[in-house]
């Protein structure tokens, strides 16, 4: 990207100009919602979070235009959250549509998707800057006073291109890995058996003829379960610990670890081995039932409120079984299981082993369906780290594109 800044090495400096200088801006109004005939039109009506998206939730009449403070927007306007927990947020508007009172709509002589990449690289300087560290709102006002640095049109049509260019790749790839999770879903679907149904839809073709899923609690296929740590975690503690928030899709991430002192004996009692499938047993009703498998060969333990299960692998394959019991059926199986209490929903780990029944077929069919996702999930990782990279290197550039507030 040297060469696309050498092609303007010798043009003037970049001007100081205000948004306002360079923008024709306008915020919108919502329509009353209790007139009906103002909504269910054809017209997207765009609140905040939606300033990036290809579609709405809410449509509006063209008489709830009309009769608001409603205005519309073209595709490739610059759209500013001014509200909420997106505050800050900008887009570039990719419907045309109407917008509230929440949206700040800039319109510029000078190349919008200029603008666009160069405000969404200083959203943490203006959060800082003007909404005391992320609490508070955004007006018109403050944004049109926001002071940028604009080289010749040629040079921001020129950095505009280029990060369009990426943006493309990115979305692409988004659409990729997108296209990947879908597959594996579907794929998920077919895999396991329905239910009232004895045997999947899809099954690999050496085991067509062989005979039907048997039904077992799955306390039969335990070897043991026990509960984690509840000590406090602390900065110079010897052993990891894995916590609700590091369940992820029947997975685990383990970029954000705390770490606990526990001596050796108590930590052998509670260490975790790979194939260990973890229950979260109490949180919100949203969150509790969680399951994930532990799938690493490292020392690592899990907070008090994360059951492990031991399996017997003569039995079932741990792979296996974390997908199983991540199926659409199976996570309902598993919330049905918790009782409510006044502040969060807890599942009894005994209730959980001789309630849940699960389908098991033989070990060897077993093993193909858990290599056959475990591929899967594979692809699927390697297509988000692209993604991720992909990123990086668009945040990187523009870094070096554009000058800091303070230049």
């Amino acid at each position: 990207m040297s060469n696309l800044s050498g092609l303007f090495v010798n043009n003037a400096e970049w001007e100081p100009k205000t948004i306002g200088d360079v923008c024709k801006t306008f915020s919108g109004g919502t329509p009353s919602t209790t007139r009906k005939e103002f909504y269910g039109g054809d017209i997207p009506f765009i609140r905040s979070a939606e300033i990036g998206a290809e579609k709405t939730e809410l449509f509006l009449t063209d008489e709830g235009l009309s009769s608001s403070a409603a205005k519309l927007v073209r595709m490739g306007d610059v759209l500013v959250a001014l509200y909420g927990a997106n505050s800050g947020d900008v887009a570039l508007a990719r419907i045309d549509g109407a917008i509230n009172q929440a949206i700040l709509c800039l319109r510029s002589t000078h190349s919008n998707a200029f603008i666009f990449n160069y405000l969404s690289l200083l959203k943490s300087w203006i959060i800082t800057t003007y909404l005391q560290g992320g609490q508070g709102n955004l007006s018109g006002e403050i944004v049109k006073s926001i002071q940028l640095l604009f080289p010749h049109p040629k040079e921001q049509q020129k950095i505009a291109d280029c990060l369009s260019f990426l943006d493309a790749l990115i979305a692409a790839q988004a659409d990729k890995l997108d296209a990947l999770k879908t597959h594996k879903k579907g794929l998920m679907q077919q895999l396991f058996p329905r239910e009232g149904e004895t045997v999947p839809r899809l099954r690999f073709p050496e085991f067509r003829e062989v005979m039907e899923w048997e039904e077992k609690p799955f306390d039969r296929v335990v070897v043991k379960s026990f509960y984690g740590t509840s000590s406090s975690t602390s900065e110079n503690g010897k052993y990891p610990v894995l916590r609700m928030g590091n369940m992820v899709d029947g997975g685990l991430d383990f970029s954000k670890l705390v770490y606990i002192d526990l001596d050796d004996e108590s930590f052998g009692k509670l260490r975790l081995i790979r194939g260990d499938i973890l229950l979260n047993r109490t949180n919100s009703l949203d969150l509790v039932g969680k399951i994930s498998m532990f799938d690493r060969n490292i020392e690592c333990i899990t907070a008090s409120y994360i059951v492990a299960y031991r399996l017997d692998r003569k039995q079932i394959v741990p792979g296996f079984c974390n997908f199983i019991l991540n199926t659409l059926r199976y996570r309902a199986k598993i919330k049905a299981l918790a009782r409510p209490s006044v502040s969060q929903a807890n599942i009894n780990p005994t209730t959980f082993r001789n309630e849940l029944v699960i389908s098991i077929p033989n070990i060897a069919e077993q093993q193909r369906i858990s290599d056959c996702l475990s591929s899967l999930d594979t692809l699927i990782a390697a297509q988000a780290d692209k993604l991720d990279a992909l990123k990086t290197h668009k945040k990187g550039l523009m870094q070096q594109l554009f000058p800091s507030p303070e230049a």
